[in-house]
């Protein structure tokens, strides 16, 4: 198995040797840390470098487009061409609490968008509330996204879904697939041709059940695999197969 959005930079992680350990053992071989700001990206090249499952995306997320700069641009171009840096993400746009302006939001997006085609690297697009606009602004783009896109913890209309896989994007699903409420999520999953997904977990956020409302870690991807094997009606073995082969493809580790 293969954990394409984890969090390991977060402070809520006290022990990242354990928390590892705990993946390797649970069957999960290679996981990406996603960044948000350029102290966390920072961060995640870090823990790439220390720990050999462990590879890294570089990136600004909308909620922290306010630092977004030509200054942080800069840096987030340094850290991309790192060992280990497999993608620029997550990128995108957040409409749900709005921390900074729709303006400062989409400009970030845009320029990451840029700089992802300027390095020949896929990107990891997070969206919230802002469906319309995140798509306005990929179909705008796909002559520069050529090199991959995964829309992480997707929770875009079918509609929406049957287009970006006419554009062989590929989705990401987390833990929210095994809650009660997921009809949604489980849909979705029903919808996806195997080639276009992969599993996520968020970590720390979005733990799956049985652990809903704990903090979620890398080693409960299981669940996730699980819960879409019981979907599609498939074992859990080609799920896995699967999953960890688009990984592989999309983020070229």
């Amino acid at each position: 198995m293969i954990d394409t959005h984890a969090h390991l930079q977060d402070d809520k992680f006290e022990n990242v040797d354990e928390i590892l350990n705990n993946a390797l053992a649970n069957g999960v071989k290679k996981i990406v840390c996603a960044s948000a700001s350029f102290s966390t990206s920072k961060k995640a090249v870090g823990l790439a470098n220390k720990y050999d499952c462990v590879y890294a995306t570089v990136g600004v997320h909308p909620e922290e487009a306010g630092e977004w700069c030509e200054e942080v641009k800069q840096q987030i171009e340094v850290l991309a061409k790192k060992n280990k840096v497999v993608a620029i993400g997550e990128i995108g746009l957040d409409y749900h609490y709005e921390f900074c302006t729709r303006e400062q939001q989409k400009l970030a997006f845009e320029e990451q968008i840029d700089l992802a085609h300027k390095l020949q690297m896929p990107v990891v697009v997070h969206t919230r509330d802002a469906s319309g606009d995140t798509m306005q602004i990929l179909r705008a783009n796909l002559d520069k996204l050529q090199n991959g896109v995964c829309i992480h913890c997707y929770s875009m209309s079918l509609e929406i879904l049957q287009e970006i896989l006419s554009y062989g994007f590929y989705i990401s699903i987390g833990g929210v697939l095994t809650f009660k409420n997921a009809k949604a999520a489980i849909d979705v999953v029903k919808l996806c041709p195997m080639d276009r997904l992969m599993l996520e977990t968020d970590c720390p956020y979005l733990a799956p059940e049985p652990y809903r409302g704990k903090l979620n870690q890398p080693a409960y991807v299981k669940h996730t695999m699980q819960k879409i094997a019981e979907i599609k009606n498939l074992p859990v073995e080609e799920i896995e197969r699967e999953t960890t082969k688009n990984a592989i493809k999309f983020f070229k580790f």
